[in-house]
């Protein structure tokens, strides 16, 4: 009897010590925080802050100084949280709390919420920012009538608009026009004070001074004077251009014999702009291209294209120019590259258009704005005498993000039905800070978990990651498109597209044997023994009896067999 006592016992412990080798303890790891990024933020857009630790609980709180905050993603190692917009500036601690640990852990360095960089207002002696002056631009014009006949009065209907960055005071406009007599106000409109929202609107009442026989446009020449807040004087010249009724009106002259009276002279105007490249950028090289039509009623002849403003005399002697002066232009955002800023464009007839091209460089200090650039039309009339037409034309120079995508560790092959681990990460390039909006991550080739997510505010060099999850459908080369959202310097919604191409292969099986097969070993592995099963053959053991496995031993699938007669043929030994 006491023999068995101590068989049981021997036994029990004999399971326990079992039971701790089969089932080891897990040691749970310890709730941590290790870093975040970025530690700095400005307050004008939504920011996220990715923060890496251990062990987060599921229902882990973050807190920014004692406000509590969203929690985009979530995951036991890193937590990605908004900082909303108009978050008031400071210094903040983070602090993560789990509901099952009673500390909260903070981090030592602080996170920095900062308001934008106001823009420094220049003082009274400080130099004038470009292009900082008021600037008139016609906003639109229209005449009364279809086309302007003799004998007819008719209204100018026309509105200025400031396209510059101060207020215009005291506009004055005034009219002239060798073919049309102005009335009731001899020419000059008052139009007051217009500031960079708004426009101004008046009318002036013409009628023309003579019959209008072959001719089949008249011009009139429209100077804008006004002055800023510091009384600096500015003066704008415009050309505009009118048709005219098929034939004379009232039979005042024959038409057949009738020699036009009035002074005629050639007029150029631009038509038309275009650059080969768009947007413009600091740094780029662009060529230039206009369409100019010769709107006067005589030939313009020896035309010089001058590129930011200037001049040209005649030498008397039917020579279009003999001096040439372009040198006093406004270069300071746009200079000319390869040739200089003036060119022969040959003779112009009256109607017919040329095209005219200038290739330029913009300024790398230049900033984003729309910028006028003055250009000179230089040439001799009919009479040999010396004309300049000045046009003002405007530029749009942006100043967009250049970013780059890729993944911020390397990605191997893919395998198709399983979730793999994107980590892309958006690296600014460029020289200044830009914002940008929402990050998405999309594929027509699989399933895209976690693929959106708000970049913000991004300093030079600076990054943000996401760690996207991607189940691939088929094998083979896979496109992953990254679409992120912004706004660019003329509040135009823009978006920024790369594609990255993957590697995805196949799922492998293992094969099973088939032992029907010739050759087939017939096989067939047991069942994974169960710790009872091994507790049982160790008591077993003991006491001297079988204790092998019975579940790992092959089974040999006999054959089947049928009895078949067999014919024995003649001398046979059946």
């Amino acid at each position: 009897m006491k023999r068995q006592h101590q068989l049981i016992s021997a036994i029990i412990i004999l399971l326990a010590m079992s039971v701790g080798i089969v089932f080891p303890v897990r040691v749970k790891a310890a709730f941590s925080i290790s870093d975040f990024n970025p530690k700095s933020v400005v307050n004008n857009v939504d920011n996220a802050i990715t923060i890496d630790g251990e062990e987060f609980a599921s229902d882990v709180q973050v807190k920014v100084g004692d406000t509590s905050v969203t929690i985009t993603y979530y995951s036991p190692t890193k937590l990605i949280i908004r900082i909303p917009s108009s978050f008031p500036a400071g210094e903040y601690s983070i602090s993560i709390i789990n509901s099952s640990d009673p500390v909260p852990l903070l981090f030592s360095t602080p996170l920095m919420v900062t308001a934008p960089t106001p823009t420094p207002i220049p003082s009274s002696t400080a130099s004038p920012i470009p292009f900082g002056r008021p600037q008139i631009v016609i906003d639109s014009n229209s005449l009364s009538v279809d086309s302007i006949r003799y004998g007819q009065d008719f209204n100018l209907n026309m509105s200025l608009d400031n396209a510059g960055g101060s207020t215009a005071y005291g506009l004055q406009v005034t009219f002239t026009s060798t073919d049309l007599l102005m009335l009731k106000n001899g020419g000059v409109v008052g139009a007051g004070t217009l500031g960079v929202v708004g426009k101004a609107d008046f009318s002036q009442t013409m009628t023309a001074i003579a019959s209008l026989v072959g001719v089949n446009r008249v011009s009139v020449d429209m100077t804008v004077s006004y002055y800023d807040e510091k009384g600096t004087a500015y003066s704008d010249k415009f050309t505009l251009s009118f048709p005219v009724a098929a034939t004379a009106s009232g039979g005042y002259v024959n038409p057949a014999t009738a020699t036009p009276t009035g002074v005629h002279r050639p007029q150029l105007v631009v038509m038309g702009t275009q650059t080969d490249v768009d947007p413009l950028q600091p740094g780029l090289q662009f060529t230039l291209s206009m369409t100019v039509q010769n709107v006067g009623n005589v030939a313009a002849k020896g035309v010089t294209m001058i590129i930011g403003g200037g001049s040209a005399s005649s030498s008397g002697s039917g020579t279009p120019q003999s001096g040439v002066s372009g040198g006093s232009g406004e270069f300071t955002n746009f200079a000319p590259v390869g040739s200089s800023n003036v060119q022969s464009l040959g003779d112009l007839q009256p109607g017919a258009t040329l095209k005219a091209a200038q290739k330029l460089v913009v300024n790398v200090s230049t900033a984003p704005g729309a910028y006028p650039m003055k250009v000179t039309f230089s040439y001799l009339d009919d009479k040999g005498n010396p004309v300049n037409d000045d046009q003002v034309i405007t530029l749009l120079v942006y100043n967009l993000p250049n970013i780059d995508v890729s993944f911020y560790q390397p990605i191997g092959t893919l395998t198709t039905g399983q979730p793999n681990l994107l980590p892309l990460q958006v690296v600014s390039l460029g020289k200044r800070t830009v914002v940008l909006g929402k990050m998405k991550v999309e594929t027509s080739g699989g399933t895209v978990e976690n693929g959106e997510g708000l970049v913000g505010s991004l300093d030079p060099g600076g990054y943000f990651t996401l760690d996207a999850m991607l189940t691939p459908n088929v094998p083979g080369p896979l496109d992953v498109t990254i679409t992120i959202e912004y706004t660019d310097d003329f509040n135009q919604a823009r978006t920024v597209t790369q594609t990255l191409t993957l590697d995805v292969t196949d799922m492998v099986f293992d094969a099973t044997p088939d032992v029907s097969a010739p050759g087939g070993s017939g096989i067939v592995p047991g069942a994974r023994e169960s710790f009872w099963q091994k507790v049982w053959r160790f008591i077993l053991g003991l006491f001297g009896l079988d204790s092998g496995s019975t579940t790992t031993t092959p089974v040999i699938e006999q054959p089947t067999v049928i009895p078949v007669p067999i014919p024995i043929g003649p001398g046979g030994k059946g």
